[in-house]
């Protein structure tokens, strides 16, 4: 898209002062990211400016409703304890005629947000001091979502963190069908799968029990989706909120963990280099839990290493059934990648097995 017509979208958004510029930002792998810049009377202002991927996101409507609906409660929140709303929280855009949405001529959707001034983010956590950070800072949307009314937001991807609905409905059936021709490449995979088809449904059967409580999820809890401050490096708010729907915190946790105490990219081939990083999970789980842990009950206390694991076995599944499939959801660069990202996952769930003791011992200290 040209800047005329960038413009042309731009002056659809209800943005204050007079617009100065636009540039392509950011390297994300789903939605089309720009920088607006605008003068104010109060000086310069930045706005983002997403073009979303319905490929991806099926329901703008129900998205947009979500994002609105928890970052409006937010805003609200933080102001009540004199925080700083447009920094702590997303500050979406609506357009000139009260849409949270715009839809171009093209069938093509739009939104905005103000930018979080003076802030940075990371992709990967270098230390564990930074990983603790995150961890505060998804503790805290979890605090301060404690008691925000989860019924009145809607599952946008059904069966996201089901681990036991996509075994049972997509695992399995990839398995049967051998659509790639390429069973007998992973059978020491698929039996891996198989082998913890009994704690699949563990944290789906304490939903139906009553045991542990469906709260408000983020669902894609990578390092980067965390804003710091640029100065203090200190987190600010969490952003991406696309998947934002109800579930459990348990799933927000475990994902963490799964990529940003595992020692290796998902991808590494050498399988030696692969294990849970003890010191990693507890600098996290010290930052989220001195933060939502007052929000929890027992149950998702005491689960939270099991989520862990769960995460990664479901992560690893996913790669697997994609590889089974023939590749036709997870962006590959060479015939094998799914499969490497699959044993790297699986080694990754057997070293957190062996440590598991430990990880839950990590988390009755905290």
């Amino acid at each position: 898209m040209n800047k005329n017509e960038l413009i042309e979208i731009i002056d659809n958004f209800d943005f204050d002062g007079d617009f100065v510029d636009v540039k392509e930002f950011g390297s994300g792998h789903i939605n089309k990211t720009y920088i607006v810049k605008f003068n104010t009377p109060n000086g310069e202002q930045n706005y983002v400016l997403q073009r979303v991927n319905d490929n991806v996101f099926k329901n703008i409507d129900e998205l947009m409703r979500n994002v609105f609906s928890v970052t409006s409660y937010l805003r609200g929140i933080i102001r009540g304890y004199g925080g700083d709303p447009d920094r702590e929280t997303l500050h979406y855009i609506k357009t000139k005629d009260g849409h949270r949405y715009y839809t171009h001529s093209d069938n093509s959707y739009y939104r905005s947000y103000v930018f979080v001034r003076d802030s940075i983010s990371f992709d990967t956590a270098d230390t564990p001091e930074v990983f603790k950070s995150s961890g505060q800072a998804f503790g805290r949307f979890q605090r301060l979502l404690a008691d925000f009314d989860v019924e009145s937001i809607t599952e946008t991807i059904p069966h996201f963190h089901d681990t036991l609905w996509r075994y049972e409905n997509e695992f399995l059936p990839a398995v049967e069908q051998n659509l790639s021709g390429r069973l007998d490449t992973c059978k020491d995979e698929v039996e891996f799968v198989k082998s913890y088809a009994d704690v699949m449904g563990r944290l789906t059967s304490m939903i139906k029990n009553g045991e542990l409580p469906i709260r408000v999820t983020h669902n894609d809890t990578k390092l980067n989706n965390v804003m710091f401050d640029k100065d203090t490096k200190q987190c600010i708010c969490v952003i991406d909120l696309d998947t934002v729907m109800p579930g459990l915190a348990l799933y927000d946790f475990g994902d963490s963990i799964r990529f940003g105490a595992s020692s290796a990219v998902e991808d590494e081939k050498d399988l030696d280099k692969v294990y849970c990083r003890l010191d990693y999970f507890k600098a996290y789980a010290e930052g989220f839990l001195s933060e939502a842990g007052e929000a929890f009950n027992q149950a998702e206390k005491d689960n939270l290493a099991f989520a862990s694991l769960l995460m990664t076995l479901e992560c690893g599944m996913r790669f697997l059934t994609d590889y089974i499939n023939g590749d036709t959801y997870f962006r590959t660069e060479y015939p094998e990648h799914n499969l490497v990202r699959a044993r790297n996952q699986f080694k990754l769930v057997s070293d957190m097995d062996n440590k598991m003791d430990e990880m839950e011992e990590i988390i009755r200290n905290i």
